[in-house]
């Protein structure tokens, strides 16, 4: 990726990532109201069902066409189970051992862990150092969250953090099938597709499993569950579109980085939670990974100013 010729982020695009990462933060403390009265799947089906119809209203609006090609919407049910029914059903199931902050720790590990698996099956997305070390950064962050205790035994906490941890990589491997099988298609469609795809994945699985939901909610249940599907789910993808298009991937990546002090926030805020002095040390290390895997701290780095002769005139 060329990042010197990536785009400035202004103060709209700026303010629009923060907007994002609340959206994406608030996604742990909705998920961990819901999971009082549902299980995990239930969750996940709820999140990406709701969203379906506001996506398919903005798409509307948009005067975009969906696609016809059977190739395109089996397409849309792998990228569904990858990015969707998988890493979220994971990631609700994990909050249901660990707090809703230490999620959203381990979930940032997905851009290290993305570029990684990017590099190993893309043949034009190259491995590069930065990215390797980036990778090493992000693991041993990994590895001070979960604690040092914790990785000589198996407990609950453990399992639940091993889920969010396979989440992310669910997710890298959603964004490399999307490059494979999905370049060129309009990125809203792309996302109300990958809903519909999870959610005709998830109905049938839910009610086999679990029987058919009631939908007889707590009405704080239910609010969680529309903040899920619409404010963390169709509004963030449009905010996400947005910013991709003005700021460009390279200063989307940073959106990684912002969306664990919001769901550490919220959760302090509403539920109590209180993470150990460690979970920090570790989300800096994981913080600092995304930085090397985004290869343009290292490269500010390596640059040097040009030594300026005797009368030279440059300004520096």
């Amino acid at each position: 990726m060329d990042h010197a010729a990536s785009p400035r982020i202004d103060r709209t695009a700026a303010l629009l990532l923060l907007a994002l990462a609340a959206l994406w933060g608030s996604t742990f403390l909705f998920a961990e109201i819901a999971l009082r009265a549902l299980s995990p799947m239930q969750v996940t089906l709820h999140r990406v069902a709701l969203a379906l119809p506001a996506l398919w209203l903005v798409l509307r609006w948009r005067g975009l066409a969906l696609p016809r090609s059977a190739r395109v919407w089996s397409a849309y049910l792998v990228m569904g189970a990858l990015n969707n029914a998988i890493p979220f059903t994971l990631i609700f199931w994990g909050q249901t051992y660990i707090e809703s902050g230490l999620a959203a720790i381990l979930n940032a590990s997905t851009g290290v862990l993305g570029a990684v698996v990017a590099g190993l099956l893309l043949r034009d997305e190259r491995l590069s150092w930065h990215k390797l070390a980036g990778a090493a950064l992000g693991l041993c962050g990994v590895a001070v969250v979960i604690g040092p205790e914790r990785l000589t035994t198996l407990d609950p906490r453990n399992l639940g953090q091993g889920a969010v941890l396979l989440a992310a990589l669910s997710y890298s491997l959603a964004s490399v099938w999307a490059k494979l099988r999905l370049a060129g298609q309009p990125p809203l469609v792309n996302a109300f597709g990958m809903l519909a795809g999870s959610t005709a994945l998830l109905l049938p699985l839910v009610i086999w499993r679990e029987g058919v939901p009631s939908l007889d909610y707590p009405a704080g249940v239910w609010g969680a569950l529309l903040g899920l599907s619409l404010l963390a789910t169709a509004l963030a993808f449009i905010l996400y579109f947005a910013i991709l298009a003005r700021a460009g991937a390279a200063n989307l990546m940073l959106v990684t980085l912002l969306i664990p002090p919001f769901a550490i926030l919220l959760g302090a805020l509403f539920l109590g939670e209180r993470l150990s002095p460690g979970v920090y040390l570790g989300l800096g290390v994981i913080a600092l990974g995304l930085l090397v895997t985004d290869g343009r701290l290292t490269a500010r780095l390596r640059r040097r100013p040009k030594r300026r002769s005797k009368g030279s005139t440059q300004v520096p």
